[in-house]
């Protein structure tokens, strides 16, 4: 479990990070999101295999689980074989969390190779109007 902030992704540069998900387990990445209308934004590889990639949504840390909204549903992605691209829009502040699923591998551990990005809406405000 990393929780990060948008600051710290902000900070990420163009570097991609490696978590080592062990079989029959699963790994989280909350992201703390206090402004509206960011997008974040990942792209991520598996080796080996496939890997499961959820998205949800929590309004406040003592959410319980059941009461979090799923915006991506649990999906297997070839990972493996493509890389996988995705954004959500923050829409109300609170905790978004990636999972990277491996609980339906008995045997195999996987590495994700992933990168996350935030940007923050361009706002036009006619100032360069002549």
């Amino acid at each position: 479990k990393l929780p990060l902030t948008v600051e710290e992704i902000i900070n990420f540069g163009e570097s991609n990070r490696e978590l080592f998900i062990k079989s029959s387990t699963y790994s989280i990445i909350p992201i703390t999101v206090t402004e509206m209308g960011l997008t974040i934004s990942w792209i991520f590889s598996s080796d080996p295999k496939s890997i499961s990639f959820s998205v949800v949504y929590q309004e406040a840390e003592d959410t319980p689980l059941d009461q979090c909204k799923v915006l991506i549903p649990m999906t297997r992605c070839n990972s493996h074989k493509e890389t996988i691209r995705g954004q959500v829009k923050v829409r109300n502040p609170g905790i978004y969390t990636l999972i990277f699923d491996n609980t339906f591998s008995r045997f195999i551990s996987k590495r994700v190779f992933y990168h996350l990005a935030v940007e923050r809406p361009v706002i036009y405000d006619g100032s360069d109007f002549p």
